[in-house]
Order: structure tokens, then sequence, then C-alpha cells
């Protein structure tokens, strides 16, 4: 059976943002899973266009549909502002339909309430573009997974439940490749 792509999307372009740092936090989990690829996806690489003012046809719009049509799930790194997701997380979201459609995703959430309201909104968004979000939900919270909201340090327990989720992932991006190939 062909390898499973799973991108791991970075949620913030903003200065001095950590999404990296937890980004890079959940590849190094995820490599225990010898039968997929994962790549971080940094929507700050892409360059897009706030959606309604290009044309659609620009270099970073071709190239972030051309990479989410080469995955078969997401993990996404998600940041709580405003009780919400980020503009740039909801532009990229919107820069595309059909190549998330038919694919499994995650969610990894911080904040000062762990980032849980940015991540039901999330939900609601990717089941509106036809993907399938899996039930465990690592949340962190800014209080205590980050030195002075800098650094990431992570508690010990959440390890645990970032495997299970890339499981439910892995899981379901395998039946859904199914269904994309109907």
């Amino acid at each position: 059976m062909k390898k499973i792509n799973i991108g791991i999307i970075l949620g913030s372009t903003r200065q001095g943002r950590v999404s990296p740092q937890v980004g890079k936090w959940v590849k190094e989990i995820a490599q225990q899973h010898e039968d997929v690829n994962y790549e971080i996806l940094d929507i700050v690489d892409y360059n897009l266009p706030f959606l309604g003012t290009g044309t659609g046809k620009e270099r970073g719009i071709i190239a972030w549909k051309t990479k989410l049509s080469s995955m078969d799930g997401f993990v996404f790194i998600v940041q709580e502002y405003n009780h919400s997701i980020t503009g740039a997380l909801k532009n990229a979201l919107d820069s595309a339909y059909e190549e998330w459609n038919n694919k499994a995703a995650g969610i990894v959430s911080y904040g000062s309430t762990g980032g849980a309201r940015a991540a039901e909104h999330l939900r609601g968004i990717l089941g509106e573009l036809s993907v399938a979000t899996v039930s465990a939900h690592p949340t962190l919270s800014i209080f205590t997974d980050f030195t002075k909201s800098k650094v990431f340090k992570p508690a010990d327990y959440h390890t645990n439940y970032v495997a299970k989720m890339l499981d439910q992932i892995l899981l379901w991006s395998r039946a859904l490749k199914t269904v994309r190939k109907l």
C-alpha cells in the first residue's frame, strides 16, 4: 500500500508565533509511524492573497492547492485569537475547496482555554469542506505548556494524546483515500 501523506498545517502567520514549535513537536511524535509521510505546511510560505483580491491563479494559490491535493489528511496547529481561528488560516482554508474534500484531520489547539473555542470553529469550517475531523483533540494551555508564552514546554501527558489523535487520523485517512478513488 502506498504511504499516506499527512500535512501539519501551521495556522498562524504572526511575527513571534509559537506554532512552528508546536508543529515540530507533533511531527517528532508522528515520526513513530513508519508508513506515513509527515510534512509541515506553513501557510506563510505560500503568500496567499486575501480571498477575493486576486485572480485565483497566483503562484501561491496554485502551489497551495497542489500541495493540498497531494495530502491524505491533516493536523491543524491552531491558536485561539479572539475566540476563533486566525484570519490567515481562514483565508488558507477558503483558498481551496475540492482539494480538502474527503480527507481526515486532527486539531492540536492552544490558548488561554486550550484553544477549545478556535478548534470548535475550525470543526464547523472543516465540515463544510467535507473534511472528517477525529475526536481526539490535544489542548495546550498558554499558562502551563509555554514559558512566558514564547517557549513551548508541553507536559509529558500530552504526548500520548497526540499519538492517539494521529492513530485516528491515519485510520480515517486510509479509509477516505478509498472514497476519493471512487
